[in-house]
């Protein structure tokens, strides 16, 4: 109830926006009508690791190379690759018949200036482009990558699917500042960005790329496979309120919610025509957010004291319900269930809660009670019930919170400030990420510790970033165990974030469409039934 009623003004506004006259469509267009996470705010994927900006750019551009469910890279843009000078030396071949929304061909030198504008964001990318010697586009069908020394998950790097995904742009976007917003929206993807039919809190919508050649054979797997439309039209209704989305979903005027609530799901369960998808089998994790640049949690002592302090149990409770089949306290730094999840260092987060001494150990930190603005978003029901326990904790360990609630797509643009909380800026926030953006280093957008360059909070820890480096040239699996045991150390350490735990959620949609592909939210594949 706390999390309905916090969104009871958000969900009047949106039914209001809901329900200006819609443009006139083609008789007979074929519309999936969807509700996403969040609205549509951010339309960069370079600029913003949010999810919904995510799904936005599958739709729009394409990848190189895209990850099916076995987790392996497949060729997606790419017709094939060779590689010589002992890994040193990679050569890249564009299929035929590409072209992007303008109608220009898609050549060699766009994937070059994408996967430079792409790097210089992403932590993956950026070892990368350490490791790179030269980068080049001989001709328009092709582009090569020469390195100083082999870099093994070089696929795997170019078929990154967790935010930050890599996309391939016009070299004219793709020129544009990697901390400015592209201008305009122009991919070579299935679907074309409708800017003219954007309706801010309301309306996002996507057409059919009648110019898409998906890839022949086989059956789509994730972000791999061949790309089929089945829907003349994707249309997103923006509904922040879970009981107005769940009203939509079963009177049957939307196809497929993304991500209702977890409490929400018996009385969707029981519509007959409604059916409910586990998402992603890794689950969701949760991470608390510090911002390291500025007090009080500039300080790891600080940080240490609140992440010893808190309890996964209550965080992952109000995040899934209280059904304890739908959530995993006990969480460390990676996915549980994947070969990196261990126990080093476990006992930061599972030993008995002492409030007192929790209180003491953040006074003796150094903590001298300033204020802590703490963000939350208002359209998101997990996320704001994670901001609920965050300040409550804050609250019971004595500091000062400014408690700050608002749409997710304002708190997107301001986690991105590095100002002082009182210019601006922030110190603490709450978000979620994909099981599957959790299994190692190299794809942890929120692991990476060097500084400036690092995810929103910009910790600064060098022997985490060492750690982090020294992964990449581990030479087998037991070695990278090693290293992610002393990672994990490390992070229950020094806290650059808190580990909240992890749940599972589902995904809802009519039995007059096909079963989704819900483990990246694609829409292709998914048709009429």
């Amino acid at each position: 109830m706390l999390r309905r009623d916090l969104m009871k003004g958000a969900g009047a506004a949106a039914a209001a926006a809901f329900a200006r006259p819609a443009l006139a469509q083609p008789a007979g267009a074929r519309v999936l009508r969807y509700v996403p996470q969040a609205d549509l705010t951010v339309i960069d994927p370079v600029v913003t690791t949010a999810y919904v900006t995510r799904h936005h750019a599958l739709m729009v551009w394409d990848q190189l190379y895209g990850l099916d469910g076995q987790l392996r890279p497949q060729p997606q843009m790419v017709e094939g690759h060779t590689v010589e000078d002992d890994g040193k030396r990679w050569t890249f071949r564009l299929r035929e018949g590409l072209l992007f929304h303008d109608g220009e061909p898609v050549r060699g030198r766009d994937c070059v200036a994408s996967i430079r504008r792409w790097a210089a964001r992403d932590g993956l990318g950026q070892v990368l482009m350490a490791r790179l010697a030269e980068m080049a586009a001989p001709d328009d069908r092709g582009f090569t990558i020469r390195l100083q020394r082999p870099f093994g998950p070089m696929l795997e790097t170019l078929a990154k699917i967790g935010p930050s995904a890599l996309f391939v742009m016009p070299e004219r976007l793709a020129e544009t500042d990697p901390s400015r917003q592209i201008a305009e929206v122009v991919g070579s993807g299935p679907f074309r960005f409708v800017p003219g039919e954007r309706v801010v809190g309301a309306r996002a919508v996507y057409e059919r790329n009648p110019a898409y050649r998906p890839r022949e054979g086989g059956e789509p797997s994730w972000a791999a496979g061949p790309k089929r439309v089945h829907f003349d039209r994707v249309e997103w209704r923006i509904m922040p309120d879970p009981a107005t989305a769940a009203a939509a979903l079963q009177a049957g005027e939307v196809d497929w919610w993304e991500n209702p609530p977890n409490d929400l799901l018996p009385a969707l369960r029981r519509g007959r025509d409604v059916r409910l998808k586990r998402g992603s089998p890794l689950g969701t994790v949760g991470t608390g957010v510090f911002n390291c640049l500025h007090p009080p949690f500039d300080k790891p002592a600080v940080r240490r004291a609140v992440l010893r302090a808190m309890s996964q149990a209550d965080f992952m409770t109000a995040a899934a319900g209280t059904d304890k089949e739908l959530w995993r306290e006990g969480v460390g730094v990676f996915t549980p269930g994947t070969p990196l999840a261990n126990d080093a260092g476990m006992e930061a987060i599972t030993a008995p809660r002492d409030l007192e001494r929790s209180r003491r150990e953040l006074r003796e930190a150094g903590y001298n009670g300033e204020r802590v603005v703490l963000l939350a978003p208002s359209d998101q029901p997990v996320l704001a019930a994670l901001g609920e326990v965050g300040a409550d904790l804050f609250r019971r360990l004595g500091m000062e919170v400014d408690y700050r609630v608002s749409d997710w797509g304002t708190l997107v643009q301001r986690r991105a400030s590095r100002e002082p909380p009182d210019r601006g800026g922030w110190n603490m926030f709450h978000t979620t990420w994909n099981g599957l953006d959790g299994i190692n280093p190299g794809v942890m957008t929120y692991l990476r510790a060097n500084g400036p360059n690092a995810w929103f909070g910009w910790p600064d820890v060098p022997k985490l970033e060492s750690l982090r480096q020294s992964w990449f040239d581990a030479p087998d699996l037991e070695a990278q165990k090693r290293i992610a045991a002393e990672i994990q150390r490390e992070v229950l350490d020094s806290a650059p974030y808190l580990p909240t735990g992890q749940y599972f959620a589902s995904t809802a949609y009519r039995r007059t469409i096909t079963e989704p592909i819900s483990e990246v939210f694609a829409f292709w594949g998914v048709r009429p039934a």
